[in-house]
C-alpha cells in the first residue's frame, strides 16, 4: 500500500526564521509524520532575513526558470532547496527578487506591512503548486500554516479541482495567533483570479482582512486546526459552525500523535464547502 503523502505549506520554520509557536512546528511536525510512515515535502518562503549560507541553500535549477504573472507582471520562479541533516527532511524555498528579497519578513523595519503583501502571498502559493506539479509528487493532505498560506486552500478547490494529480487531495488549514490590522490590497480578488474560479468564490478577497482571508481559506478547506486561543470571537464562531473535522487545543507533548491521527480522519472524511 502506497504512503500517504502530506504536503506541508509554512509561513514560518525555525530555524531559519526567529523562534516562534509557528516555526517549531513547522521543523518538528514534518519529521514526525515521516517518522510515523508518511511520504512528506515541506515548503516555505525564502524571506531575504534567511542566511542562505548558514543554512546552506541552494538553487534547485532544474526547478526554477518559470515565470507566475500577477496583475500583468511578470515575476521568475526560483527554488531552493536546504537539508536538516539530523531529520532526514529537505525545505525547498519559493523564492523571488521583487518580492523576497527584502531583509524582512512580512512587515518594514518601521514594523509596517508591506504593501504588496498580497502579491508576496499569491506568489508564493502558485509557487509551491507549480514546484509540486514539476516534482509530479500528488499530496493527499495538504497543510497549510499561517495567513500567507491561506490561499492553497482556494486553488486547490476551484484551479485544481479536475487535476488528476489533486482531485483526491484533501487541504487542512492552521490557524495561529498572526493577526494583522488593517486590509490588503483592496484589488486581490482581481490579482488572484483564475480559470475556475467564480466571483462568488473571491467575495471575502474584496475587502481583504485577516478575517476575511482566513474565513475564505477555512471555506475551502476539509479540515481545521486551531493552535491559539487567542483567535476573535467571530473567527471563532466561524470554526465551530463549519461542520469540518476540527483539531484544537493540542498538547505539546502527543501533537505529532494527535496530528497524524488527525490527517487520517480528514482523508477519511467527505468535502465539505462552508455556508
Amino acid at each position: 500500500m502506497e504512503k500517504p503523502k502530506v504536503l506541508f505549506v509554512h509561513q514560518e520554520i525555525t530555524p531559519y526564521l526567529k523562534e516562534s509557536q509557528m516555526g517549531i512546528i513547522g521543523r518538528y511536525l514534518p519529521q514526525g509524520i515521516q517518522e510515523n510512515q508518511k511520504e512528506i515535502r515541506t515548503f516555505m518562503p525564502r524571506y531575504g532575513c534567511i542566511n542562505e549560507r548558514r543554512h546552506h541553500l541552494h538553487e534547485v535549477i532544474r526547478l526554477s526558470g518559470m515565470n507566475l504573472i500577477i496583475d500583468d507582471t511578470d515575476h521568475p520562479l526560483i527554488i531552493k532547496v536546504a537539508s536538516i541533516q539530523s531529520a532526514r527532511m529537505q525545505i525547498y524555498f519559493i523564492d523571488n527578487e521583487d518580492f523576497f528579497k527584502r531583509k524582512f519578513v512580512l512587515k518594514d523595519k518601521n514594523e509596517e506591512y508591506f504593501k504588496d503583501n498580497d502579491e508576496r502571498a499569491i506568489f508564493f502559493s502558485r509557487g509551491v503548486i507549480e514546484t509540486v506539479k514539476k516534482l509530479g509528487w500528488s499530496p493527499s493532505i495538504i497543510h497549510c500554516s499561517g495567513w500567507f498560506s491561506s490561499l492553497m486552500p482556494l486553488y486547490f478547490k476551484t484551479v485544481l479541482k479536475d487535476n488528476p494529480m489533486f482531485s483526491d487531495t484533501k487541504v487542512i488549514f492552521s490557524i495561529f495567533d498572526d493577526e494583522f490590522t488593517g486590509q490588503l490590497d483592496s484589488r486581490m480578488a482581481e490579482k488572484i483570479k483564475a480559470k475556475g474560479m467564480t466571483d462568488q468564490d473571491l467575495e471575502l478577497y474584496k475587502n481583504p482582512t485577516y478575517l476575511n482571508i482566513c474565513k475564505a481559506a477555512l471555506h475551502f478547506s476539509d479540515g481545521i486546526i486551531v493552535n491559539s486561543e487567542n483567535i476573535s470571537p467571530e473567527l471563532n464562531d466561524y470554526v465551530s459552525s463549519s461542520g469540518k473535522p476540527l483539531l484544537k487545543n493540542i498538547s505539546t507533548e502527543n501533537y505529532v500523535e494527535v496530528h497524524n491521527k488527525f490527517y487520517d480522519e480528514v482523508l477519511e472524511s467527505e468535502s465539505i464547502l462552508s455556508e
